[in-house]
């Protein structure tokens, strides 16, 4: 394909916030529209990239390739393979989904509008991106609009919440930098291009890999993320409005995951079979720990937050197989967490913006009052807990399948979390929907049309891969066969 579309489907969104900025600020309307076309269009190209994209070959696909800075071998380098083209979807999906869930934005539009196109295209930017630098910089780009999205439009304490995204996420940058810069002080010729870069990092010993391993892992940890560098998204959920929510638990956290599948593991090969058994431990402790302390809350969204962390843990411990089916498992629980829980978020917000509470004690009886948001959120919390036929369940049992041939005792502790998770989200369901009805909630409406609109596409997409697992997986399993033969692993 001659067109240049991962350029177009990474700056369409810029493009649509620069016209906003020049947009009168009081004509709403017209910014919402804009905002609205341009995620829209952004979801039909990646739509297209879908139908053309080979999913029987392992190699890049759609590259674009030019000099950016030739004094120091920086190129801009795009392409996708069947690692990055569901992160594409998704990523376009939730955009324009919580774009449409971002009408009820009742202060400073404008710059609100402005700032999420801007995120949309560092998030998008990170996932196609093949140069370490051009990579860099769209993962700091995520930055910015991410802290004053939350920091202006957040709850009671965001500018705390704001803050403290930023340090933990800039802390971890530094340390990824430094990886890159030994990347390329390393590299002969000197390069810091990810498939040239494969192809050459064989010959590093084994104290430089761990050392760039250990770099790398801390700035993809903090977005993943792994205990104990959680600490800020149950704070960073809990401020921000409902569509950064959602973008946040759908997209920024697969950001994280998507480094160690595109750079940590294949450009390390041997610093990443060092560090499976850690992994494999962190990622027990991510599905325990992150279920337990869900169980204990009565925030709703905190207690989403931490299903997050939680649910993430099966991405490490997929990655800790060095399996195919662990991979595969690991890779489709990115794409499965971002549909679920970003329903689950944009569930918190609509019942938060009837009742002006998070407080699950304060609900309770809303199944009658609200059936249609009950249904929905029964779908979504059954995926989420795993509910076979549901697309939650493929990706977990795929991950701790993969995982019990190397770890079996951390595999069986990591399944008391599926245990736990489903307590704490059927104890949810029991006290939002069934039970005597809060009368201070006597008048509530139900789901409305707007929020019905960005909630079924989701159900639908976790219904398929529960039914038909092979919709999602065919993309992605020809490349997860090439990284797995790469690194030495298991063919099963």
């Amino acid at each position: 394909m001659l067109f240049p579309i991962l350029t177009c489907i990474v700056f369409l969104p810029l493009a649509g916030g620069l016209i906003i900025l020049f947009t009168p600020k009081k004509n709403i309307g017209l910014i919402k529209t804009i905002a609205t076309a341009v995620t829209a269009i952004d979801l039909i190209l990646s739509i297209i990239l879908l139908i053309n994209f080979n999913y029987t070959g392992s190699s890049m696909q759609f590259e674009e390739n030019l000099s950016w800075i030739p004094s120091v071998n920086i190129f801009y380098h795009l392409g996708i393979d069947g690692i990055s083209i569901g992160l594409i979807f998704l990523t376009t999906l939730l955009s324009f989904l919580a774009c449409v869930g971002s009408y009820s934005i009742g202060i400073r539009q404008k710059e609100y509008f402005f700032l999420y196109l801007l995120l949309a295209t560092g998030m998008l930017g990170t996932f196609v991106a093949l140069d370490l630098v051009l990579f860099y910089v769209f993962w700091e780009i995520v930055l910015v609009p991410m802290y004053f999205l939350i920091g202006i439009w957040g709850g009671p304490r965001k500018e705390y919440a704001a803050i403290k995204f930023f340090i933990y996420t800039l802390a971890g940058s530094i340390f990824m930098l430094l990886g890159i810069l030994a990347f390329y002080f390393t590299s002969t010729p000197h390069t810091f291009s990810i498939l040239e870069l494969g192809k050459t990092t064989g010959a590093l010993t084994m104290p430089i890999q761990i050392l760039i391993f250990i770099a790398f892992y801390l700035g993809f940890a903090v977005k993943v993320p792994v205990f104990p560098f959680h600490t800020w998204l149950p704070d960073a959920h809990v401020e921000a409005p409902t569509p950064i929510s959602v973008l946040l638990a759908g997209v920024l956290l697969k950001m994280g995951g998507y480094g160690f599948f595109r750079i940590s593991f294949p450009l390390l090969k041997e610093a990443a079979h060092y560090f499976v058994l850690p992994f494999a431990i962190l990622g027990m402790i991510n599905i325990v720990y992150g279920a337990v302390v869900a169980m204990a809350q009565v925030d709703f969204k905190k207690m989403v937050a931490y299903s997050s962390v939680s649910h993430m843990g099966f991405v490490m411990l997929g990655l800790a197989s060095m399996t195919t089916t662990g991979f595969n498992g690991a890779l489709l629980q990115m794409f499965n967490h971002g549909i679920i829980t970003g329903a689950m978020f944009f569930l918190v917000g609509v019942v938060y913006d009837r009742a002006h509470t998070r407080d699950l004690n304060k609900f309770g009886g809303l199944g009658v009052k609200m059936p249609v948001y009950a249904g929905m959120l029964t779908v979504f919390s059954l995926a989420s807990l795993g509910l076979p036929g549901l697309s939650g369940f493929v990706s977990e049992f795929m991950s701790l399948l993969g995982s019990y041939a190397a770890f079996k005792i951390i595999t069986i502790v990591s399944v008391l979390g599926i245990v736990i998770t489903a307590g704490y989200f059927l104890y949810m369901l029991q006290r939002v929907l069934m039970g005597p009805l809060n009368e201070k909630l006597a008048g509530i409406n139900d789901i409305n049309k707007r929020e019905l609109f960005t909630l079924i596409p989701l159900m639908a997409i976790a219904i398929l891969i529960g039914v038909y697992p092979l919709a999602a997986l065919k993309f992605q399993m020809a490349a997860i066969e090439q990284l797995i033969q790469k690194l030495g692993g298991m063919i099963f």
